[in-house]
């Protein structure tokens, strides 16, 4: 994900502090990884060289004084060129676990534990997030759907790994 990005849409409903940013982020989009406060600021300090937004006020406070950003033209345009652009989907599990299973065979280990562990691996995260969707808002129902969607394409391939084991085995001796 594009942490500018979704920076930038954010202070598109209107100009914010920092602080302000990285709650709604860590509400709308952080649940399992949210940002540190020295990736908003370095992000701002970013966004703000490349004249997509703008400081639109300094506070005094007790500490530091407070910036609150506003979203620029440029920003506008940028948000909305992001957003028409299609993200390339990447099968990013399958070649690293290809990778372990193919390495397993070559180096005379049991690559059938490998994709066993893989698989309870799979299933144990299913379970949590299964229990998220149903504790959750429509949001996180829809973020645990998705990694629910990708986990189930994966245990496909794993359970066609196993069922093929001997033909790849085969394969990889030759």
């Amino acid at each position: 994900m594009s942490i500018g990005h979704a920076l930038l849409g954010l202070l598109e409903t209107g100009p914010r502090h920092g602080y302000d940013l990285k709650r709604a982020f860590d509400e709308r989009f952080g649940h399992d990884r949210p940002l540190h406060y020295g990736q908003v600021y370095s992000t701002m300090s970013r966004l703000l060289k490349n004249g997509l937004v703008e400081v639109d006020g300094i506070e005094p406070g007790e500490g530091p004084e407070r910036k609150r950003y506003a979203i620029t033209d440029a920003g506008v345009t940028d948000v909305e060129r992001w957003l028409a652009q299609p993200e390339k989907p990447e099968p990013y599990l399958q070649s690293t676990l290809y990778t372990k299973v193919v390495l397993a065979l070559l180096t005379g280990r049991e690559a059938g534990d490998v994709l066993d562990v893989q698989r309870a691996t799979h299933l144990r995260l299913m379970r949590d997030l299964t229990q998220r969707k149903r504790n959750g808002d429509l949001a996180d129902q829809l973020i645990c759907d998705h990694a629910l969607f990708h986990l189930e394409a994966d245990l496909r391939w794993l359970e066609l790994t196993t069922a093929r084991l001997d033909q790849l085995a085969e394969a990889v001796r030759r």
